[in-house]
Parts: structure tokens; sequence; C-alpha cells
């Protein structure tokens, strides 16, 4: 390897695309064209970056498997910047086992934190898991490290184990020091502000007031009935009950949770379930059914009476009541929870991450352009939507994983 393609991917090493550039810019020889694609993606020209990739992995041939195998990994990182999560898994999967085989264990160790990432991006905690535990950060540079605690950290913040997410979060500070790339700090610096922004807001007996990870955390932990409308479930400690496919139920449930102790009228339910404008007996028999299949649902973590006015929940050896709530209302928060992380993600992508079909994202999306919430460009498959992050909140809750429930 000759002077330059070394000084070039040193800078590129320490975060200066454009030190890299000027050393290998008017040249196509393979090496550089690997290390010209790497410096533009860290410019954030992705479709140039993954040409150049491309291109070098065809020069270099299949006598050079590791240089070839380098270029994938490179291309896969890049996928996973511009949230292309349709990226074949296979192709990284099979150029790290390249890797490993010529023991270039550290291309390899970072192709495998890569795949950690995409499953944790699509909320397949459990694999990512999995996986991360048979990498030994103490053999990788300080970039690496950062990598492993970036990702140890945001498993924790999605299985709302706080303590150990503030510990990862500073083990990461530190590496990400030692590595001196700004790029890299900065990511730090944004997974510790979502530690300490609100993510949820607590409605208990007529009262308001915002929650970070931390109190949502102790709130789960406590002996409070959570009627929980981040993910659509009511629990009390290891109990959770799910109604995320039965919206009217979770309707009234959190209706009742709201207005607990008290009750609630009837007319107030028929208005929130069912959007009942004018209630006759057909709309009364219908709300003594659902009531009455909440009540089977939830009968393990409290009951429902009827009163004068309507009804109302009576909780359990009494418990306390409270409803967790997103900071802001808003349809199609989900959707927009993977949008205010500043990226520019596709509707494939973002149906990929959510586990739902494309055409309803789709239809999301289009809902949210419309009030201006949203933005697209690009045509056909390049299509990409993007949004500004709302100030001041956090949509972690709002991500797809399995609240803990041990």
């Amino acid at each position: 390897m000759d002077s330059l393609i070394t000084a070039a991917a040193r800078a590129l090493a320490a975060g200066d695309p454009l030190g890299a550039l000027k050393r290998v810019a008017l040249r196509d020889d393979a090496p550089a064209l690997a290390l010209r694609g790497i410096a533009m993606a860290q410019l954030g020209d992705f479709a140039r970056a993954k040409e150049l990739l491309r291109n070098a992995a065809c020069i270099f041939g299949p006598r050079e498997a590791v240089a070839r195998a380098r270029c994938i990994v490179a291309e896969a990182e890049i996928a996973l910047a511009s949230r292309d999560l349709g990226w074949p898994a296979k192709m990284l999967d099979a150029a790290r086992a390249t890797l490993e085989a010529h023991g270039d264990r550290l291309n390899a160790g970072f192709a495998r934190y890569l795949e950690v990432r995409r499953l944790l991006l699509i909320g397949r905690l459990d694999e990512a898991e999995h996986m991360l535990a048979d990498l030994d950060p103490s053999l990788f540079p300080p970039a690496s490290r950062t990598f492993h605690e970036l990702v140890v950290a945001g498993i924790a913040m999605r299985r709302l184990r706080t303590k150990e997410a503030r510990a990862a979060v500073a083990r990461a500070e530190r590496t990400a020091h030692q590595a001196g790339i700004p790029a890299l700090m900065a990511e730090v610096e944004n997974a510790s502000r979502v530690l300490n922004t609100p993510a949820a807001r607590l409605i208990a007996r007529g009262d308001e007031r915002l929650l970070i990870l931390e109190d949502v955390e102790a709130l789960l932990a406590s002996k409070a009935i959570v009627v929980d409308a981040c993910r659509n479930v009511v629990r009390h400690a290891n109990n959770v009950v799910s109604l995320a496919r039965r919206p009217v139920l979770f309707t009234l449930a959190r209706a009742l949770g709201e207005a607990w102790p008290g009750d609630v009228p009837r007319g107030l339910l028929l208005a929130r379930a069912f959007g009942a404008r004018f209630v006759d007996e057909s709309h009364r028999a219908r709300l003594r059914v659902e009531i009455g299949r909440l009540r089977r649902t939830i009968r393990k973590l409290a009951d429902i009476s009827a009163t004068k006015r309507g009804f109302a929940l009576v909780p359990q050896r009494g418990r306390e009541v409270v409803v967790l709530a997103r900071p802001v209302e808003e349809e199609h928060a989900d959707v927009l929870a993977f949008l205010t992380d500043g990226e520019s993600w596709s509707s494939l992508a973002l149906a990929l991450a959510l586990g739902a079909s494309q055409r309803t994202v789709q239809r999301a999306l289009v809902s949210l352009a419309s009030e201006g919430k949203v933005q697209s460009f690009g045509q056909a498959r390049s299509c990409r939507w993007i949004t500004p992050p709302v100030p001041g909140f956090t949509p972690i809750l709002l991500l797809p994983a399995p609240l803990p429930i041990d």
C-alpha cells in the first residue's frame, strides 16, 4: 500500500474526509476509489459513495476477497446511515465471514456492530443482545468501542434500564474523546440528551406532569396500575394486558384511568370510543357490551363498576391508577418517532422498522405531509421522507420494542 493510500486511510479513521480526498481525489485505482467512497459517505453524499464503493469492489475482483469484503461492509454502513433497511443483510454476513476467515478481526467486528445496530433500529432487541454478547469491545480501537457502548445504551433505553444506559453512555463519552472524531462525539451527546429529555406525560387524579425515562422506569416498577397510552397496554408489575389490537377497549380504559377515582359519564365514553354525537339505545347497548369485554380483559387488575352517571374503575387492593401518555398527542406518532432522528427514510424502511405494511405507512406519510409535518424528496423508489425533530421531547417510548415485564 503506497504512502498516499495510507495517509488517506489514516485521515478517514480520524474523521477527516476532506484530508483523505486531497490525497486520492484524482486516482481511479481500486483502493483510492474505496477510500473516496468512504470519504463521500462521511460528507453525506451517500449515492456517490455507494457508486464509488461498488466500482472499487468490481476492480478488486474475486482474487482480492478481503478488499471486496471491506467494500461491502462500507456499503452496508452507508445503507444503515441512509436508512436503507432493505439492503441485503446476507451480503454483510458473508463479508463478515470472509474477513474473519482471513484474520481481519477489526473489520469483521465492525460488520457485526452494523448488524446489531440494524436489529436495534427495527426493534429486534433479543437478537441484538445475543449478537452483541459475542463481541469483546476491549479488542477494538476507541471508535469501535464507542459503537459498542452506544448499542448497549440503545438497547437499555428501549428496555427502560436507565441506570445501565447512563453507564454505557458515560463509557461511550470516554472512548469517543479518545477517538477524537467530532461526529462520534455528537452521536454520544445525542444519546445522553435522550436520557434527560421528557419521554412521556403522567396523568393522575386530574394532574399532569412530564416524565423522563428514569421516571417512567420507576413508575412501571411501582404498585400503581398503569394505563400505558404509549404501548396501548394496561399493566401492573409483571401483569401486562395488551389492548394494542383492541382500540375501542383501550380508549375506554384510558378514559376510565384519566377520571379515576371518579367516574366517566356514559355520553363521554360513547363520544370517545365510538365518536357518537347523538346517543340512542343501540349506542348504550354497544357500550355495555364493550365495557363487559374490558371488564373481563382486565379482571386480574381491576373491576369496572356502574354508577348513576356512567362507569368507574375499581382497582384491586386499593391500588392507584395512572395514565402514561405520549408527551405530544399526535396521529401516526410511531411514524414520526422514526423520522425525528433527523435522517431521511423511505416508506419501505419505515414499514420494516414498524412491522407494518408499506401501504399503511404510505397512507400515514401522505396524511402527515398534508398537515405539513413531513416532507419528501425524490420520486418512486428514491423517495425519502424527513421531518424536523420535535423540540424538547424524545420519542423513545414510541419505537417498537417490548416494555420490561421483569
